[in-house]
């Protein structure tokens, strides 16, 4: 077997393991409305697939499994995760910068712009997430969980 088809293979296999870890909610299941474009029709509710527990996931998130690569388990995972939303940025925006200090985590920065980014800190992990529009609907939600880094040396 070639190193491409052995690749091809084992991100097929995690896609499939993750797809089916992802399937069942918590008792998590909380209401929180939207105010974007949508115009609050469709309230946001938090949701937490199975193999992250610390991440809320917005009503009827598509995982995006080109764009997802997930190492670990628990609240010890780290990768990226890709999703696909129906709801405009505006909306992912605002239920993030609200819904994330309930899992724990605590904001460092976050940026509102064509492609927004908040990025958070929670018990030595750092959670970036890039919001940007969609082709035809909806946005794209890239969520990457990493370990926090020593600081960087002083340059001289």
């Amino acid at each position: 077997m070639t190193p491409a088809k052995f690749a091809n293979r084992f991100i097929f296999t995690v896609a499939t393991l993750l797809l089916s870890a992802c399937t069942q909610t918590t008792g998590l299941e909380a209401q929180s409305q939207s105010t974007g474009q949508n115009g609050g029709q469709a309230p946001l509710a938090q949701k937490a697939y199975n193999r992250f527990p610390d991440i809320p996931v917005p009503t009827g998130a598509n995982m995006d499994v080109k764009r997802t690569l997930v190492f670990g388990s628990g609240e010890g995972w780290f990768g990226q995760l890709g999703l696909d939303t129906q709801h405009d940025t505006d909306s992912m925006f605002d239920f993030y910068k609200q819904e994330l200090s309930g899992f724990g985590w605590q904001e460092i920065t976050s940026v509102r712009a064509l492609v927004s980014v908040l990025t958070y800190e929670r018990q030595g992990r750092v959670l970036s997430i890039q919001l940007e529009k969609a082709t035809l609907l909806g946005s794209k939600i890239t969520l990457t969980v990493s370990p926090r880094g020593d600081a960087a040396p002083a340059m001289n």
